[in-house]
């Protein structure tokens, strides 16, 4: 007995309307973003309409992978497709603010600004993700220094393994000539007596073989220098030295000769006549891409008598670290400097500014802190999606089959 078509129609309306509302799709991973603003795409396609426009830190659900593409759902429910390499993993995510964390308790090197609005890197890297950027004219605080060649990031992991080539099942046909053993074969025919002249060419007999030429040596790599800065309101990230202009007076910076300032700090302050000018430290280096911040260090203080800034302490040709240390609470300014020995070791050197003189007090060695805490380099993927789940056509089709069983 077979029922009417109206009747398997009304049935699946009717099966469909008691059915729970279908559930949306379910995720298969976490992720967050990070760049500063990020589009979500409706589809693949670049001009296709913007579904969401997320900031960075926003959280997301990953629903599928083509590629380096995924779905991803926001928290309000608004669904689209970006790129994987704008997302960050939950543990990098937990890294970068730790990060900002442990960089929120080092002391400043100095007020920087920017000519041109400047991306914040995840790391130093170029190719990093990019999560925020500083406007131009802002300062940030400079933190620290790293040299970091500039090298193309590994590619990501493929996010499903490839499928294994099926084999192809041999016919019977095929198996039974298989087994059977091939022909003897004849006895082979003799060489001929001068077969060693005739294999040999007559330009090659004639001329000798060329030398090959070497290898020419890997040229060096080149490499970036990047700072460590902050934020006002506490971001913390990696940004290119060259972008930044340490922010110490013009009437000061004058006198750096081309070297490029990596740090200066205030020592007390100068009354003459209605105007209060700072004596100030700062730290050079002549050309950068070094793996230390420094090769010399100057105080300047104001002169009363000539109203203008002049030198009372310089040392050239060191190798000098971060941190630079000044303390202005006591009867007169300290600062000490890291600096390096002939023998590799690290010590610091204290000093005390008093009126226009300058003395080392203190020589003792150096224990560097360990390392800001930086997030873990951006490898791998979030994990592949599991097998495809069954459509709701699928479950309704199967629903019908059963019930006419």
């Amino acid at each position: 007995m077979t029922l009417p078509r109206a009747a398997i129609c009304v049935l699946a309306g009717f099966l469909v309307s008691c059915s729970p509302e279908p559930s949306r799709p379910p995720s298969i991973g976490e992720a967050y973003v990070a760049p500063a603003t990020l589009n979500v795409r409706q589809e693949l396609a670049p001009k296709s309409p913007v579904s969401a426009t997320l900031k960075h830190g926003d959280k997301l659900d990953i629903l599928e992978y083509r590629r380096r593409f995924v779905k991803v759902r926001t928290e309000r429910g608004a669904e689209g497709w970006t790129d994987m390499r704008q997302l960050l993993t939950p543990e990098q995510m937990a890294g970068l603010q730790h990060m900002a964390e442990s960089v929120a308790q080092y002391p400043s090197h100095g007020a920087a600004s920017t000519y041109e609005p400047l991306n914040m890197h995840f790391e130093p890297n170029r190719a990093s993700p990019s999560f925020w950027q500083v406007p131009e004219n802002a300062k940030v605080d400079v933190i620290g220094h790293k040299l970091a060649p500039r090298v193309q990031p590994a590619p990501p992991a493929p996010v499903l393994a490839p499928k294994p080539v099926p084999q192809k099942r041999k016919t019977k046909e095929r198996q039974s000539q298989a087994k059977l053993p091939p022909p003897a074969p004849g006895p082979a025919p003799k060489p001929p007596p001068n077969w060693v002249a005739l294999s040999v060419p007559k330009e090659e007999a004639e001329e000798p073989e060329a030398p090959k030429p070497e290898p020419k040596p890997a040229g060096p790599v080149p490499s970036d220098d990047w700072s460590l800065v902050r934020t006002k309101d506490g971001k913390s990230g990696w940004v290119l030295t060259r972008m930044l202009n340490m922010a110490i007076p013009d009437e000061v910076a004058q006198y750096a000769e081309g070297h490029r300032i990596t740090s200066y700090f205030p020592l007390g302050q100068v009354q003459d006549g209605d105007t209060i000018k700072n004596n100030w430290l700062w730290t050079t280096i002549v050309k950068g891409l070094e793996p230390y911040e420094f090769d010399s260090f100057r105080v300047f203080v104001w002169s009363r008598k000539r109203h203008r800034y002049e030198t009372a302490y310089i040392e050239r040709n060191i190798v000098g670290h971060y941190p630079v240390q000044v303390s202005t609470s006591g009867d007169a300014p300290i600062f000490s400097v890291v600096l390096e020995a002939n023998d590799g070791g690290l010590y610091r050197k204290t000093y005390t500014f008093e009126g226009y003189r300058i003395r080392m007090v203190k020589r003792e060695p150096y224990n560097p802190r360990p390392e800001v805490d930086a997030p873990k380099s951006i490898a791998g993927t979030p994990a592949p999606p599991p097998a495809n789940e069954v459509s709701l056509y699928s479950r309704l089709k199967d629903r019908v089959k059963r019930l006419f069983h």
